[in-house]
């Protein structure tokens, strides 16, 4: 029997960066992240098989993929970047963070409609308060070194032992002023995958 989904709370964040050092932006940065906070049905013992309930999470990661991009007030068409994550508590392992890693992906992708690159991911084992060092990447193509970056997430009182914090994360550019040089900048990147 798979288990239910068990959702006890949801997170949504967001910010704007209009400069760091340097000339300000022409229009900011913006970067959101959220997050549910669930039971994790497999903490305290070892479960063989963990793919039912991995593939039950695809519209949790649709779902909060919106949830970001209304509180962002962005369309998929604003979004260049884009990552995923898990925190696991102490009564589970690594391997029940890493169930989060294909739906994740699969629904950002979903909701924004498309993504070349694959969809960066950061995962751990982490007491309550843990925080995560998101990575995020360009999501028409990995090597937008301009986009290569990370988005810090802290979910509270989670997790606790028995709970899996599962996050996305998007971003409308990539670091303010990058200026270390690029094997391929983002509109070359969007361009060559007929993203609108």
């Amino acid at each position: 029997m798979q288990p239910k989904i068990a959702i006890r709370r949801t997170i949504v964040t967001t910010d704007r960066t209009w400069h760091e050092f340097g000339e300000p932006l022409a229009k900011p940065i913006r970067r959101g992240w959220a997050c549910a906070i669930m039971a994790n049905p497999f903490a305290g013992a070892f479960h063989a098989d963990l793919v039912p309930f991995m593939e039950s999470l695809e519209p949790l990661a649709f779902d909060l993929t919106n949830e970001v991009l209304g509180a962002m007030g962005a369309t998929p068409r604003d979004i260049e970047s884009y990552g995923k994550g898990s925190i696991v508590g102490v009564a589970g392992e690594l391997e029940h963070a890493a169930i989060w890693h294909n739906p994740g992906g699969a629904g950002i992708r979903r909701a924004l409609g498309g993504g070349a690159a694959g969809v960066s991911g950061s995962m751990k084992v982490g007491a309550v308060g843990a925080t995560l060092d998101l990575s995020i990447c360009n999501m028409d193509a990995s090597n937008v070194r301009s986009h290569y970056d990370t988005i810090e997430v802290t979910a509270g009182d989670a997790p606790r032992p028995s709970e899996l914090v599962v996050v996305v994360a998007l971003a409308t550019g990539g670091r303010p002023n990058a200026r270390l040089g690029s094997l391929i900048t983002a509109e070359q990147a969007r361009q060559k995958t007929g993203r609108p």
